[in-house]
């Protein structure tokens, strides 16, 4: 069971049936700064001797980086380029916490045990230790001020407070990472200045800064350039050798990118689920949902893998019939990745 079934008894919040979002209750209040629980993520840490060592074999991102910044997303990948999990990664006490969507926990934690067996380090679950807090809003870095003297400066820069991780996120958002005991604390502190909110609220906010993530449905589905990681320095081309690595170079210094993240609106019947696909005027199947939002107006937001050769083409949720338009993503990518090399 998560902790937060016993941490959110003392607030106007309900936890879904499969412990994946959190939902407000009764009237929801008009402020445009929110704590949202991060019902839908769970924490695997790996520390020892070898855990940077380890993980720079293993992920996509560089981990020197991550040691510098505090902070970066990554993908663990399997040996054909496929993302098996995909992190966000801060730095710990004697090594890394991995953030990830709970319903790829197991499988993520499987695949990093089966590698790191002739390393001096160890890969477990720790979500009934720690559990997190999303601050999205203007008044984000007013509330991250309330819990230490600097707020993180730039995106991916960690903090600490104690023993709370602070992670500036796109968008000026913070993540904040805690021992389960901490938290009502933490909570106490902010809820002063701004009300919870809900994962639907924090998840939109996910979308709009075109930030990519995995669920059940489309893990070892995508490689890394496809979910836009590239765009979050979440893949390294200079580092070197990692598992996965073959693939996901070739494809930036001599393939050509077929298919990329999109963020996409409709007016839907029901709340697509990952997985699901999309259909073009002239082809059908030519992307996948990642995962979705409501908004306050009833749109639908999505992310979604598609073929670069249907971006101007007429779009359409296959099982709904629902058309979809586009929305801008607040980054650019390389077009050369569109491009043959050779």
């Amino acid at each position: 069971m998560s902790p937060w079934h016993t941490l959110l008894n003392n607030y106007q919040m309900t936890l879904a049936e499969d412990g994946n979002e959190v939902i407000c209750k009764g009237e929801q209040s008009t402020h445009s700064t929110r704590i949202v629980p991060l019902v839908h993520h769970e924490v695997i840490s790996v520390v020892g001797e070898d855990a940077e060592k380890f993980l720079q074999g293993q992920l996509t991102c560089d981990l020197q980086d991550v040691s510098q910044m505090g902070s970066r997303l990554g993908a663990h990948c399997a040996i054909k380029g496929s993302m098996i999990a995909l992190y966000r990664l801060m730095k710990t006490d004697g090594g890394f916490l991995l953030r990830l969507h709970r319903g790829t926990a197991a499988g993520a934690l499987q695949s990093l045990q089966k590698y790191i067996v002739f390393s001096k380090a160890e890969a477990k679950n720790v979500s009934q230790e720690m559990v997190g807090l999303g601050l999205i809003g203007p008044g984000a870095t007013a509330l991250v001020e309330k819990l230490t003297e600097t707020a993180p400066s730039e995106t991916d820069r960690l903090v600490r407070s104690g023993d709370v991780h602070i992670i500036r996120v796109p968008q000026e958002r913070y993540e904040l990472w805690m021992p389960v005991d901490k938290a009502p604390e933490v909570i106490a502190q902010l809820e002063r200045i701004a009300p919870m909110g809900s994962t639907r609220e924090w998840l939109l906010s996910e979308i709009e800064a075109g930030i990519p993530d995995l669920r059940p449905a489309t893990q070892e589905t995508f490689i890394p350039q496809m979910a836009n990681l590239q765009a979050f320095k979440g893949v390294s081309f200079t580092k070197g050798c990692y598992t996965g690595q073959e693939i996901v170079t070739r494809l930036q210094h001599r393939g050509k990118l077929n298919k990329c993240m999109y963020h996409l609106v409709g007016e839907c019947e029901t709340l697509p689920q990952a997985g699901d696909y999309l259909d073009s005027t002239d082809k059908e199947r030519v992307g996948q949902v990642l995962y979705t939002a409501s908004a306050d107006n009833g749109q639908i937001h999505m992310l979604a893998i598609m073929n670069k050769s249907a971006e101007e083409s007429s779009l359409k949720l296959a099982e709904q019939n629902t058309p979809l338009s586009h929305a801008e993503l607040p980054y650019t990518l390389d077009p050369e990745l569109f491009e043959k090399k050779r």
